[in-house]
């Protein structure tokens, strides 16, 4: 991985600050995009490289990765490394489509996510919560550092070697890719994987329920039970539609948030919604 005047190229020591610098992707995280401005920070040093600082090229990737992003903390870098991989593509080419960097962004944040917090949060945090507590509840002083390392070894190593997999892994499969003509599957491919993901999201991220019952004694039912006979998870779809449109109108979030806490209170004090 060598520069010269005609191509640009990162190192290996670009990937390496990629890395240092992931380890700060959620120090600005909120609910409306959430690591976004962590992954850019991230990213700024590589952009700055192949484009120019100032150039519009470098403006327009700014712009870009102001987008959405939430992922798994320990395989941020990963996605990094191949985002890094194809905005160096970008930088070489002159017909490279852009949007497949958000659409291959955007398909991965949701497997590695469910990956990644299995792994990390699921299992090796646990593990190591369990040996820390049961020798720090013997007075041994040892539990706190076995905890931080079972815990934070794997965590930096997943990080570090990620980057660089990510953009080897990157930089390979997306010259296949450009040859064979495959970017517009994979872009149609990424943009469905992408779509499931929001969707899966909707189900699990946004509860609301309807209490009114209809009938009475045995045979009475909630109207909650009736909607998720036909679609589990309607109404919080649709409360996500009409927050989506909302927000494509322009409406302020902070009117939103204030709007869906007056909304609350009036359902639950009628018991509409819960």
């Amino acid at each position: 991985m060598t520069s010269n005047q005609t191509e640009k190229h990162l190192e290996k020591k670009d990937l390496q600050r990629m890395f240092r610098r992931s380890l700060k992707t959620g120090w600005a995280w909120h609910y409306e995009r959430q690591m976004h401005l962590g992954f850019e920070y991230m990213m700024e040093p590589i952009l700055r490289k192949l484009y120019g600082e100032g150039t519009p090229e470098y403006k327009d990737a700014l712009v870009r990765h102001l987008e959405f992003f939430n992922c798994t903390h320990q395989l941020i870098p990963f996605v990094g490394g191949v985002v890094a991989s194809m905005e160096e593509t970008n930088a070489n080419s002159d017909d490279f489509d852009t949007a497949s960097i958000t659409q291959v962004k955007t398909a991965l944040m949701g497997p590695l996510s469910g990956v990644g917090d299995s792994i990390f949060l699921g299992t090796i945090r646990v593990i190591g919560t369990g040996i820390g507590c049961s020798l720090g509840a013997a007075g041994n002083w040892l539990g706190a550092i076995l905890f931080l390392l079972i815990f934070n070894v794997p965590s930096y190593l997943c990080r570090y070697f990620g980057a660089l997999k990510g953009y080897e892994l990157g930089t390979k499969y997306l010259e296949k890719i450009q040859k064979s003509h495959m970017m517009d599957k994979l872009m149609l491919a990424t943009g469905i994987v992408g779509i499931m993901t929001v969707g899966g999201m909707m189900m699990t991220m946004v509860s609301v329920n309807c209490p009114i019952t209809i009938g009475s004694g045995d045979a009475a039912t909630t109207i909650q039970s009736i909607l998720d006979g036909i679609m589990p998870g309607m109404l919080g779809l649709t409360f996500t539609g009409i927050y989506y449109g909302l927000m494509k109108k322009n409406v302020n979030v902070m009117w939103l948030i204030l709007g869906t806490c007056i909304f609350g209170i009036i359902c639950a004090f009628f018991g509409i919604l819960g």
